[in-house]
């Protein structure tokens, strides 16, 4: 009997030639089928094989293809938790995607993901944490400092990816940062550790200030490191602070109200997802009462504010994903080390100094 090559086959690995050849029946090629584990049937078999016997061997191939389609929809399922809401961090989530994306996941394609929004009441984090847990989810993906701890509490057996501004070993998150040990792992860009620098940065862009307002969202687990961190460095550089609590939008435009009797010569935003989720407010706040404002948050200095200065959030959530996919492809947490934010942002608003030159003490002071 000729070989496939011999009959004119411009691939003699061809399947579908294989069967054109052996099978001699007329049958037009389908090559969209594999047909490996068949051609090795028919050589046995010789050229008079029975028609049932053919038909038999091609019904069982034609259903490989469903099998496999079977097999690609079980794709991974993984968790996202988040303190916030949705569609005030659209340019973070999106470089999460990327972070997938550079590992070859694509959300709808080969990746499920299932969202969970605390939606600013940090309170509904652990049972947003257990309905991913129920959901049995590959990992979880969770975004600052309460959310990480949430989704510690709920499970010790999956695979948690966090990114932090505290201490992941303070926190109680991992055993160390080379060795995380347990099942979390992940990013922590710097927030209480860079309070002293933002301070003196301020204090270069508003010369006389000596009075400083910060503002602190009380429902932040770590707050009170937070506080004594930047008492710490204000004391050093010789500033007064007066910590003011601020958890809802509400909260912020009491605040402000406060400084009609009460003005500080700048505001100090702590590192914080509410405060970025109320950029716009705080801006605008910060615009009418002719108050530099300081931040972490580098969306806050593109909506108004004076200046920010911290890690690299967006990359931050970049690196979430390529983690992610690395334990998806069979890397354990605990052999992951804690990756630690090594890009800093310093944004300064240049319009916000004009208009704030107009307060006519703060412009005294820049001409001394």
């Amino acid at each position: 009997m000729p070989r496939a090559s011999e009959a004119g086959r411009s691939d003699e690995n061809d399947p579908s030639a294989t069967l054109a050849v052996h099978c001699g029946n007329g049958f037009q090629a389908i090559s969209m089928y594999l047909f490996h584990r068949i051609q090795c049937a028919l050589l046995s078999l010789g050229a008079d094989m029975r028609r049932r016997e053919f038909i038999t061997m091609l019904g069982g191939a034609a259903s490989w293809p469903l099998a496999a389609r079977a097999q690609q929809s079980a794709m991974p399922v993984i968790g996202f938790l988040h303190g916030q809401s949705p569609d005030t961090f659209a340019d973070r989530l999106r470089e999460f995607h990327h972070g997938l994306k550079e590992g070859g996941y694509l959300e709808g394609n080969n990746l499920t993901i299932v969202y969970r929004w605390a939606e600013n009441q940090l309170d509904r984090l652990p049972v947003l944490a257990a309905e991913l847990v129920q959901r049995k989810v590959a990992v979880i993906a969770a975004v600052s400092d309460a959310p990480a701890l949430a989704a510690k509490t709920a499970t010790t057996t999956i695979p948690i990816v966090f990114a932090v501004s505290e201490d992941p070993v303070k926190l109680g998150l991992v055993a160390s940062l080379a060795r995380p040990g347990g099942n979390a792992t992940g990013i922590n860009f710097f927030a209480a550790e860079l309070a002293a620098k933002r301070l003196e940065l301020l204090r270069g862009l508003v010369p006389g200030a000596s009075r400083i307002t910060v503002l602190v969202n009380p429902t932040n687990p770590v707050v009170d490191s937070i506080i004594k961190e930047i008492q710490s460095a204000a004391g050093s550089m010789g500033l007064q602070i007066q910590a003011i609590n601020a958890s809802t939008s509400r909260e912020i435009s009491a605040a402000f109200a406060s400084f009609v009797r009460d003005r500080p010569d700048a505001l100090f935003l702590t590192a914080d997802a509410f405060f970025t989720s109320r950029r716009v407010q705080l801006a605008t706040l910060a615009a009418r009462h002719l108050i530099p404002m300081t931040s972490a948050s580098r969306e806050i200095a593109e909506a108004g504010g004076l200046m920010s200065y911290g890690s690299n959030i967006r990359d931050a959530y970049r690196q979430m994903g390529t983690y992610v996919d690395r334990i998806l492809k069979g890397m354990r947490p605990a052999d992951l080390p804690v990756e630690q934010s090594s890009k800093f942002e310093l944004v300064i608003n240049v319009e916000r100094p004009v208009a704030w030159a107009h307060r006519p003490a703060d412009a005294a002071r820049a001409g001394r």
